[in-house]
């Protein structure tokens, strides 16, 4: 009995730790060893007098064959491979590590133990409570269009929700997903190539659905879920996964033929820092002023000072903050 049968017999109602342990073949200090490590992944498991352990709710668990299934059909026409798998350190990493190749590759993990943002920072990962899913693919053009790859997969991604009924959703450039001011995914964009040749990114996207409240006491900063933010039942993580893909892998192929300029308006109608008051980390001193929105390059315009002098700053080592 590996983990994932573990959960579903869990979810299924109350069972002692006895016939846990009949079943699969072990004492009951392993089964409770198993229970512990469970919940230290994340997963919120009751043990009552009589009942036995069970799941405080069902578990929400990927499936790539319901995944394929939920994609328009060309969508799923033009993927290579589509993984599920229980536990990686990295969506992002495991595809970086594998062979080159000329087909789509798409990645998804219950779990990550060493998920990864922009500037080094740490993305909490617990098991089963987010969309954890990286895209490979090849782009022609050179390393240098890669730059607004990172615009392009938040757009798809915003939008994907929007049509799940997440209306707040906007983009806080670089490659936040945002309600408010609390982020609700992000995206980092690594790969590797010719200067001016054929290049292989990986579109990695993490997106918060249902995070249990042991795991939010790591988080650093303003956050929120799908759960929080929708009026009626959270979708199902293959649904939203199944969206995201959906408007996603369409958006990468029309990245690598049209480039940056036909997905400008569509960021704009998304901006969650146009017009406001930011302040950009970049060097040695910080600068404040007022986002303008983007630049034709992805660079984010801001005016500053009276006399309206107006930066443009691209990604690299730069963090903004709305004031």
């Amino acid at each position: 009995m590996d983990d994932r049968e573990l959960l579903l017999r869990l979810g299924a109602g109350g069972i002692s730790g006895d016939a846990l342990a009949r079943d699969a073949g072990v004492t009951r200090a392993a089964v409770w060893k198993r229970i512990q490590a469970l919940r230290g992944a994340g997963m919120e498991i009751e043990a009552r007098p009589g009942r036995g352990y069970a799941l405080a709710r069902p578990a929400d668990l990927l499936d790539a064959a319901a995944l394929r299934a939920g994609l328009p059909p060309a969508v799923a026409a033009g993927i290579g491979t589509l993984e599920v798998a229980w536990s990686l350190d990295s969506t992002n990493s495991e595809l970086l590590r594998r062979p080159a190749t000329t087909a789509t590759a798409v990645l998804l993990a219950e779990r990550q133990t060493a998920g990864r943002g922009r500037l080094g920072r740490s993305w909490n990962s617990p098991l089963g409570a987010q969309v954890c899913l990286s895209v490979r693919r090849g782009f022609e053009g050179g390393l240098a269009r890669l730059g607004g790859l990172s615009l392009v997969a938040g757009v798809a991604v915003a939008e994907a929700l929007h049509g799940l009924g997440y209306h707040d959703v906007g983009l806080k450039w670089p490659n936040d997903l945002v309600a408010g001011d609390r982020k609700l995914a992000g995206l980092l964009v690594e790969g590797g190539g010719e200067h001016a040749g054929p290049v292989q990114a990986v579109v990695g996207v993490g997106i918060n659905v249902r995070l249990p409240q042991a795991a939010t006491r790591a988080i650093d900063q303003p956050w929120t879920d799908l759960a929080q933010l929708g009026s009626t039942a959270t979708p199902s993580r293959n649904v939203v996964a199944a969206a995201v893909l959906a408007a996603l892998l369409p958006a990468l192929d029309a990245f690598d033929v049209e480039g940056l300029a036909p997905f400008l308006p569509r960021y704009a109608a998304l901006d969650a820092l146009a017009g406001r008051a930011v302040r950009v980390s970049a060097g040695r001193e910080p600068v404040t002023g007022q986002a303008m929105g983007l630049a034709a390059d992805g660079g984010l315009r801001v005016r500053t000072g009276d006399a309206g002098t107006e930066r443009v700053f691209h990604a690299g080592e730069v963090s903004v903050r709305a004031q």
